[in-house]
């Protein structure tokens, strides 16, 4: 079964699927770094100049039009909680050079980390107005910033923070659309049902790699049209939230036999089996 939604496929040869069961299994293995997919092959359109114009042509009239919305929003984001009305942070971009991403700050604001680097959907940090900016994907629009500076693209894989990158040597920029984050447009209610402390140990084990070969299996293959068709089905996605994809709910359905923690009473370690249960 292959792991991109028909919707979302090119027209080229289709490439031999994926099987679920390459991933790592559940219960063994730890988190490593040297599992990331190294010098993929990518389309000529991905690496085109044709494609740099067309994100040229379409963000600077969305950021003309939308310029006086963006800072309304700013404005109710700092209004709404304290701290900046803007988040911002490194992630890994083209060739693996570090840049710096911009979102509307959806979360509580904190000088020193508090909690794990990875959110969703019931996170607690999350402010009330953040939670409306990450369903509906508005927190994203700043990007348009970064997409004027050649830093990304309208489509490629989403840019990680860089112990969770899962390409090396990356020869396209990353983007605000990705055809793993489509495939994984439910994945904060996944991630809502492993228990903090086990977050990143999932996200690397499972998520990491999964996504990473979505995102390399469409950006080698991509074209025009099916750029186009993903950024349609995003914004569908995000409009009219649909069933999560099968290869979603394949990853969601060992999370009850990952590595469980001894119950502690009344302790903020008890797993989430147990917590599940009294819930």
């Amino acid at each position: 079964m292959p792991l991109i939604i028909p919707a979302i496929e090119s027209e080229a040869a289709p490439d031999p699927a994926i099987p679920i069961p390459a991933l790592p299994p559940f219960l063994h293995g730890t988190p490593d770094p040297d599992t990331r997919i190294h010098n993929p092959s990518a389309s000529n359109w991905s690496l085109s100049l044709s494609k740099r114009m067309l994100d040229l042509s379409v963000a600077v009239p969305v950021l003309v039009v939308f310029g006086l919305p963006m800072l309304a929003i700013a404005l109710c984001v700092r209004l709404s909680s304290p701290g900046p009305a803007f988040f911002s942070q490194q992630r890994v971009g083209r060739g693996e050079r570090l840049f710096r991403i911009y979102k509307f700050r959806s979360m509580t604001f904190s000088r020193a980390p508090a909690g794990p680097s990875l959110t969703h959907d019931d996170d607690h940090r999350s402010t009330g107005l953040g939670r409306w900016l990450r369903r509906l994907k508005i927190d994203e629009l700043p990007q348009l910033y970064n997409v004027l500076r050649g830093e990304m693209s309208f489509v490629g894989p989403r840019p990680k923070l860089p112990q969770y990158a899962g390409i090396a040597n990356m020869p396209y920029r990353p983007g605000i659309a990705g055809a793993a984050t489509l495939a994984f447009v439910r994945e904060g209610k996944l991630l809502s049902r492993v228990h903090p402390s086990q977050l990143d140990l999932f996200y690397a084990l499972h998520i990491r790699p999964l996504k990473a070969r979505i995102d390399v299996r469409y950006m080698r293959h991509a074209t025009l049209w099916s750029d186009l068709r993903l950024i349609g089905a995003t914004f569908l996605a995000c409009l009219a939230p649909a069933r999560a994809p099968s290869v979603l709910r394949r990853v969601s359905t060992g999370i009850r036999a990952f590595p469980p923690q001894s119950p502690r009473t009344g302790s903020s370690a008890e797993s989430f089996e147990v917590a599940n249960h009294r819930a």
